[in-house]
């Protein structure tokens, strides 16, 4: 809950069941990523897609592809997650506006569904949407954490100065290899779209990083928020967070910080579902930057997203 995403078609996030007469529904998940060992489906773990799926089925029976827009890891939480999921048609339409109702009564209490439609069948949660946005809480406060706020909010040890890391974070906007803050996998691009890094304090003077891009790659967006705050501590200066895009492999002087900090805000998708076959074949080629050696098109999907 880091890069564009994982799934459908790796065989790592589907769950496929039969998709005779089925419908193809969106539905937007929050959980509180304390108690998870991610989200993706591990053998003897509790896992968010495990808890989701294990609902649905009570509802629907057997369901068929289940692709979801961002895998997050363990600790990590999400407002705004995003996953499709085909459901045997003739069940939707006996649950319409119920299904939210059931699901509560199904779900444990750190997981919701929050939404629930059914959309034309080439919607795909993951290689459909535009952009994904994260935000990252760090606590500077001498005392400490809100203990009210603890789950989701990293106590840093040192005074940071927010207006100079948000500064020194506008020379990584823009597409780049970004695998000095990637845990790159072989024959998996690193090269993203950072759209939008801010940091700014909150009513509480909480500092809050917010992190959009068109996708992440794997412990992309926590090594962003680690680079950022050895500038902001005084560590390390604005040169060095510039330089990190420069050196060509995955930067050991980066911090990775913790995952309970971090949360999956938000997923956008084009408001027309004529531009989401056209955004899954722009998501699915392979990204090159300029004056690279252009490679054969092929359908893959970048590295997948872990945060």
């Amino acid at each position: 809950m880091d890069e564009v995403v994982d799934n459908a078609g790796d065989g790592m996030d589907s769950h496929v069941g039969a998709p005779g007469g089925t419908t193809r529904l969106r539905l937007g998940v929050a959980y509180d990523g304390a108690e998870f060992s991610g989200w993706a489906l591990q053998p003897g773990l509790r896992t968010v897609a495990s808890e989701v799926i294990r609902a649905l089925e009570l509802l629907f029976g057997e369901i068929g592809d289940f692709t979801v827009a961002g895998r997050t890891d363990a600790g990590v939480h999400a407002t705004g997650q995003i996953l499709h999921v085909d459901v045997p048609t003739a069940k939707w339409e006996a649950l319409g506006d119920r299904l939210l109702w059931r699901l509560r009564g199904i779900l444990p209490p750190d997981v919701r569904a929050v939404s629930a439609e059914a959309v034309d069948p080439s919607f795909n949660a993951r290689f459909a949407a535009r952009w994904r946005r994260y935000r990252y809480r760090v606590a500077d406060a001498m005392w400490g954490v809100n203990p009210l706020r603890r789950l989701d909010t990293l106590a840093w040890q040192r005074p940071i100065d927010v207006e100079r890391m948000h500064a020194a974070c506008q020379s990584l906007l823009g597409e780049h290899d970004f695998v000095g803050f990637c845990k790159s996998r072989e024959g998996a691009t690193t090269i993203r779209e950072l759209q939008q890094y801010d940091w700014a304090r909150d009513e509480d003077g909480v500092a809050v990083a917010t992190v959009r891009a068109d996708a992440f790659c794997h412990s992309m967006v926590r090594s962003l928020v680690g680079a950022a705050l050895a500038v902001g501590d005084g560590r390390r200066d604005e040169q060095w967070l510039a330089s990190i895009l420069t050196i060509g492999e995955r930067a050991n002087d980066v911090h990775v910080v913790g995952p309970h900090g971090l949360t999956l805000v938000e997923v956008s998708y084009s408001e027309d579902p004529k531009d989401w076959q056209a955004r899954v074949h722009l998501t699915r080629r392979v990204r090159t930057l300029p004056g690279d050696a252009d490679g054969p098109e092929i359908d893959r999907p970048p590295t997948p997203t872990h945060h």
